[in-house]
């Protein structure tokens, strides 16, 4: 049996099957799994058995380990962190805002890989939204306010003491850091070319987005405001279902995503690499 692809229903996403991740694979095989990816921007690979070195091996094929600056690594497996909340957790849902994963790093991750080990029965979905056609589909006086112009990235909102994961974050089953370094702050350009496959993705995020180089801050926040009210608008998004077993991989470079939760009363439980940009080593 080889490889099936069956396309999601929305502007990206792809399930994959036919491949069995818990065994190594074959160079090949690798490149026909790179390719997909690069075109549907998301892939998930249902009803798999996965350990933590299975998890990590199959990250390691599609570039080096990336770096995860404000979450504990697991121990005995630096490059893996949990994605955890517990049933009867009542802190702010994690990654609720949209974003592309540390867009605040001078070399923002190529990818994320995320496995679902414990999946509630109801809720959980992750929302991914296709920033190709956000900008393809931009209308023109936008675009022109935007095209050559680079967005403040920063990890304040999140990360900083004062953040929504700072000092006043009590009760998390996720072992977060924050800290001052996450009041630095990181130039990109706002139409970003995707390094693989050569197209302008929009590059921006209410998560990590803060300004806009060389406009003022008030102007920079109204133009911003617009920009998040366009990009996660319905005709981009696809909304991911989980399964239990099911190992998902999605490109930070092309893809703004976010959190749901409404699975209260449900332990939720997820193992994530991230995959550092291998064009920009």
């Amino acid at each position: 049996m080889g490889i099936e692809v069956t396309k999601q229903d929305a502007p990206c996403g792809a399930l994959v099957r036919g491949v069995d991740l818990s065994q190594p694979l074959e160079s090949d095989v690798v490149a026909q799994l790179r390719a997909i990816w690069l075109e549907h921007q998301v892939i998930a690979f249902p009803d798999q058995e996965l350990s933590i070195p299975d998890i990590e091996r199959f990250a390691h094929y599609l570039g080096p380990y990336g770096e995860d600056p404000f979450i504990a690594a697991i121990p005995g497996h630096p490059h893996v962190v949990q994605v955890k909340r517990e049933a009867d957790e009542k802190t702010p849902l994690f990654a609720e805002s949209w974003h592309s994963d540390w867009s605040f790093l001078p070399r923002p991750p190529a990818g994320t890989v995320l496995y679902g080990n414990v999946i509630p029965p109801v809720g959980g979905d992750t929302l991914f939204a296709n920033q190709y056609a956000a900008w393809e589909a931009m209308p023109a006086s936008l675009k022109s306010v935007l095209d050559g112009r680079k967005g403040v990235h920063s990890a304040r909102r999140g990360y900083s003491r004062e953040g929504m994961y700072g000092e006043r974050d009590k009760g998390r089953s996720m072992d977060i850091k924050y800290g001052d370094s996450a009041m630095k702050t990181q130039l990109h350009p706002l139409g970003r070319k995707h390094p693989e496959t050569g197209r302008v993705a929009l590059f921006a995020s209410p998560g990590y987005t803060i300004g806009i180089e060389g406009v003022p801050e008030d102007e920079g926040h109204a133009i911003l405001r617009e920009v998040y009210t366009y990009q996660a608008q319905p005709e981009f998004v696809y909304r991911h279902h989980w399964s239990e077993g099911m190992l998902i991989l999605w490109d930070n470079r092309c893809l703004i995503h976010a959190a749901t939760g409404g699975y209260d009363g449900h332990r939720r439980l997820l193992h994530r690499i991230t995959v550092a940009d291998r064009t920009l080593q």
